[in-house]
């Protein structure tokens, strides 16, 4: 789990008397919950159903999947094949990316228990030599799935945009601007990154509703 509310509160605590716009950020948005999947193979089919679609499609996604599979476990789905994973909402290609990472799995080549011991840069090495899996996957994992303290996926639009919001930039950052710009929220940048998806979402809502008002 990425901290428990105390934690994530102290963490956010120390930061904000580091940078002003954490104290913004928390004013404005509230403070982030937890948020853990736990580490496993089926942390890694949720994470690729949730590629590039919506909070609530993704969800859908991982639902139908868990009615059709029972469990989700590399095996179940090599029995389910490509139909079984299309049924449940998969695209075609998100359908063979899970495929392969779980014939990977079966045939103990990815050994996910072993990664546990390893670090964040030979998660993301382990993890993006796989098809399905770049680096914006292998982070949501090592946060979502490990519970590592300071991961900063860099790729994630909407952080891409609440940094944009909450420094009052003209564009977004790029993912390398973005890297340096969160360099002052180190060793936390997992609870960072909680409370600026928090912002981003709560800015939208904001927006939506003067607009509708």
């Amino acid at each position: 789990m990425v901290g428990s509310p105390e934690e994530i509160k102290k963490q956010l605590g120390v930061l904000r008397r580091r940078d002003k716009n954490i104290g913004a950020a928390i004013k404005f948005a509230g403070l982030p919950d937890p948020r853990s999947y736990g580490p496993g193979f089926a942390t890694l089919m949720r994470i690729i159903a949730n590629q590039q679609v919506s909070t609530a499609a993704g969800a859908a996604i991982v639902a139908k999947l868990k009615r059709n599979a029972g469990r989700i476990t590399a095996p179940r789905l090599l029995e389910m094949g490509e139909s079984g994973l299309l049924a449940s909402g998969f695209s075609g290609q998100k359908a063979r990316y899970a495929l392969g990472l779980a014939e990977a799995v079966a045939a103990r080549k990815l050994n996910l228990k072993a990664l546990e011991r390893a670090s964040d840069d030979e998660v993301r090495a382990t993890l993006t030599a796989y098809k399905g899996l770049g680096t914006w996957s292998a982070d949501i994992y090592l946060m979502f799935g490990m519970g590592r303290h300071d991961v900063w996926p860099v790729g994630d639009l909407a952080l891409q945009v609440a940094v944009q919001l909450l420094h009052g930039r003209e564009a977004r950052p790029t993912p390398k601007e973005l890297d340096a710009l969160g360099e002052i929220w180190r060793p936390y940048r997992s609870s960072v990154s909680l409370l600026l998806w928090r912002y981003y979402g709560a800015t939208m809502a904001a927006r939506t509703a003067q607009k509708n008002g």
